[in-house]
């Protein structure tokens, strides 16, 4: 179903990065709506007095093994005026996933007055996804969780196709692997770990310095840029972005790790300074002859 807002104003810009007290209160009662419907049954099972036959989801399994996977997570999961961590929010959200299967009612005992139940996996998880991936949109949060359980983040439609699908193919084996690397810590929702993704893109960009002409880098710069813009107006904003980009990388904690290096601690700078250079990469790259680009 679509809101009618959605219909008048659009959908929610995916924009958020933190899970508010809204949506972990959200995401508790889908939680315990699932506990109570026996939809984690199949891995925590809570069994019928009369023989082995599942009736439901053993909750106090379920939350020992949450514990310890999940350490510092509070049981029972607070909802009054809880601060949640992200981070820990979205881990419960992976455990459920793993967790959960749709309970389907088979017989019914009329002593205990309960049904035995089976289960499908598969399409409760996809009622799972589906639920949450609601919560997320409705909250304009940037995650997106996916089919095969993991979150990643969900960025503008300018390069989202592109960061999703990128393939690498330089003709130059580790600098692809660099690009990968990049590319795939940048989906993930720790900050930690895009910082990562940002100073491995800086490497492979001095790496890509060097692809033209690796005795000169700058005159290999210049070649790159010369084939990526016939236009001589255009050419010199190119090298000017190149080497703002170089000083960014000197001048942040991005390629070096002295005391003077200033560290990149918001999010939103990372991610800023991580299109804005891929976006660069992107088009110097596929300047290249066909086998050796970005695809």
């Amino acid at each position: 179903m679509e809101y009618f807002s959605e219909k008048e104003k659009g959908p929610i810009a995916r924009i958020q990065q933190t899970i508010s007290s809204n949506v972990w209160g959200g995401i508790v009662a889908l939680i315990q709506s699932m506990i109570s419907s026996g939809a984690f049954g199949e891995d925590f099972p809570d069994t019928c007095p009369d023989g082995p036959s599942t009736i439901g989801t053993d909750a106090s399994a379920f939350s020992l093994v949450l514990k310890s996977e999940i350490p510092n997570i509070p049981w029972p999961l607070p909802t009054d005026s809880y601060d949640p961590d992200t981070l820990m929010t979205l881990d419960l959200i992976q455990f459920c996933y793993r967790a959960t299967s749709k309970p389907i009612r088979e017989s019914y005992h009329s002593y205990f007055k309960h049904y035995h139940l089976r289960f499908d996996r598969k399409a409760g998880q996809i009622e799972f996804i589906e639920k949450v991936n609601r919560i997320f949109s409705r909250n304009g949060l940037a995650y997106q969780l996916n089919k095969d359980g993991n979150i990643v983040r969900i960025f503008p439609p300018v390069l989202d196709e592109h960061l999703f699908s990128a393939v690498f193919r330089t003709g130059d084996t580790t600098l692809d692997e660099m690009l990968e690397e990049s590319r795939k810590k940048f989906l993930n929702p720790d900050i930690v770990v895009r910082r990562e993704a940002l100073e491995r893109l800086w490497d492979s960009w001095e790496r890509i310095k060097t692809l033209g002409n690796p005795a000169n880098k700058k005159q290999s710069v210049l070649s790159l840029i010369e084939r990526a813009s016939a236009d001589d107006n255009f050419r010199p904003f190119l090298n000017n972005e190149a080497k703002s980009l170089t000083d960014i990388g000197n001048t942040f904690h991005i390629r070096h790790t002295e005391v003077s290096q200033t560290r990149l601690e918001d999010s939103k700078h990372i991610d800023y300074l991580f299109h804005r250079l891929f976006a660069l990469i992107q088009l110097l790259l596929s300047s290249l002859n066909n086998s050796d680009r970005i695809a």
